[in-house]
């Protein structure tokens, strides 16, 4: 199995299931120059956010830990500590940023 990135160009693979670890992420180089936070789940489910921390301008959402607030899945910046949410991009501590999201799936190898 894979995990899959929907960008402009159609369905990007990014790396095997097996190499993402549930509650923590991994950073993906996009074809536009753009990075994604890839995320698993404690669940298994995964998740795709900008990598950019809006508050610090630094590439470092991937690094953060994912957690639960109020039933929603967010990870926590490993800067300042802001959360957003995993399928929404909206920062869990100031309603006026986010992040983009990305649709993700996963796919049977070739």
């Amino acid at each position: 199995m894979t995990v899959e990135l929907k960008v402009a160009e159609g369905w990007l693979t990014v790396c095997p299931l097996s190499a993402l670890t549930p509650g923590r992420g991994v950073a993906a180089l996009l074809p536009d120059g753009s990075q994604a936070a890839v995320f698993l789940d404690r669940a298994g489910r995964p998740y795709a956010i900008g990598n950019q921390d809006p508050f610090t301008g630094a590439h470092v959402l991937s690094r953060g830990l994912v957690g639960r607030a109020q039933g929603r899945p967010f990870v926590a910046s490993p800067l300042l500590k802001q959360r957003f949410d995993l399928e929404s991009g909206r920062c869990l501590d100031d309603e006026e940023v986010a992040v983009r999201t990305y649709q993700v799936r996963t796919a049977s190898a070739p």
